[in-house]
């Protein structure tokens, strides 16, 4: 199996974050039967006023070639599958009212060819496999986005579009990148309004296309303002924020992190926060989790799906494979126009086993008898904790 290691790049630019970038990773093998997801939470129902609603987000979703050779292989030579793998975690992705995920990479032209680390080019049946797991949004802003120029963006934003998964961080025309992306949170007049933006600290070193500046979203705090505000005006009840930063294979949060935390969660407009909730991504191992200004921050989940990580010292990492979803219960107001707030927040561990190419729901798994991944759960949870946070209420989750 070939090495693969990322060479390190820093975004700095005034008011942006800024953060070494690399995606690194081997190759697995090895199929496994998997059933359905479960059906969607029970926070989806209610009575027509206002109600509470249950907010997953998951890490990055990182097709190395071992990868999409696993999801050919579930396929039977027909294809890709990418459902099989994420069949462990379905349960608790569906069972939230809404689900966010993170697609790292773009999508690679019908047939292929498919490609992995350095420039990944993905089979687009991930859209399909993303929807039956139950995520309904995925941010598409990332240091890869422009690895295959604005048509791999098209390709991966018509996909999303094709199985019903909304997108958020690029875009395939100015209108489509001034327009907030907005979803309900289940069916129904009760249902909240959430905005999901989505913003990446750079692209590696890839400039954005001279006419099309607009094609994905680079870190800039004053612009992270003026969409969560253009979403409040156009309806939304909650603005969750996906930020693509970090320093990888940092357990710690970088200075850069902290720092656009502190002053995105201190943004207010007459009196009401415009960030309702931070989730992060890029650094390819679970960080920790921090109530900032009184708004829910995740600094890093770690990566969802990903081959065997290879750190920067040249050596295959564990942690590379390990990560937490995050899960938020959000209240009404009791006043119109006032916050929603956090009723409860969660993580829920995950491992992602390169052997088999599944990813596992650690807790569930522990209680069906697994317990050499004990020591994966627990390390996952003292990362998680590492700020505090159990101090502010959260809770690990199954």
């Amino acid at each position: 199996m070939t090495q693969r290691i990322r060479p390190g790049t820093v975004a700095a630019i005034a008011l942006l974050l800024a953060a070494a970038t690399g995606c690194t990773g081997q190759q697995p093998t090895a199929p496994a039967p998997s059933g359905p997801p479960a059906a969607r939470g029970a926070g989806s129902q209610g009575a027509d006023g206002p109600r509470p609603f249950t907010l997953l987000a998951a890490g990055d979703v990182l097709p190395h070639s071992s990868v999409i050779d696993q999801a050919a292989a579930d396929a039977g030579g027909a294809g890709y599958d990418f459902a099989p793998m994420l069949a462990g975690v379905a349960p608790v992705v569906s069972g939230a009212d809404l689900a966010f995920c993170h697609m790292e990479t773009v999508y690679g032209k019908e047939g292929g060819p498919y490609t992995g680390y350095p420039s990944f080019k993905s089979p687009p049946e991930i859209a399909t496999a993303l929807r039956t797991t139950g995520f309904d949004s995925c941010s598409t802003a990332s240091n890869h986005t422009l690895d295959d120029g604005a048509e791999g963006v098209r390709r991966t934003l018509d996909a999303l579009d094709g199985a019903g998964v909304r997108h958020a961080g690029s875009a395939r025309t100015a209108a489509e990148a001034a327009r907030p992306t907005i979803l309900p949170a289940g069916p129904g007049k009760g249902a909240a309004k959430v905005a999901h933006l989505a913003y990446t600290y750079g692209t590696n070193d890839i400039p954005l296309p001279a006419d099309r500046p607009w094609t994905v979203n680079v870190t800039d705090e004053r612009k992270i303002i003026e969409e969560a505000r253009a979403a409040r005006r156009a309806g939304a009840d909650v603005v969750v924020l996906s930020a693509h930063w970090g320093t990888e294979w940092q357990d710690e949060p970088d200075a850069q992190q902290l720092e656009l935390a502190e002053r995105l969660t201190a943004s207010t407009d007459r009196g009401r926060p415009d960030i309702d909730l931070i989730i992060g991504t890029h650094a390819h191992v679970p960080q920790a989790y921090e109530k900032v200004n009184g708004t829910w921050v995740v600094y890093g989940m770690g990566d969802q799906i990903a081959g065997a990580m290879i750190n920067y010292e040249g050596a295959q990492d564990p942690r590379g494979n390990q990560s937490s979803m995050g899960r938020f219960t959000f209240v009404p107001p009791a006043k119109p126009g006032e916050r929603w707030k956090v009723k409860k927040a969660e993580f829920v561990p995950q491992w992602y086993d390169t052997v088999t190419g599944r990813a596992v729901n650690l807790n569930a798994s522990l209680d069906e008898g697994a317990e050499h991944l004990r020591e994966v759960r627990d390390r996952i949870r003292t990362v998680v904790l590492g700020r505090g946070a159990d101090e502010d209420g959260l809770l690990m989750g199954k």
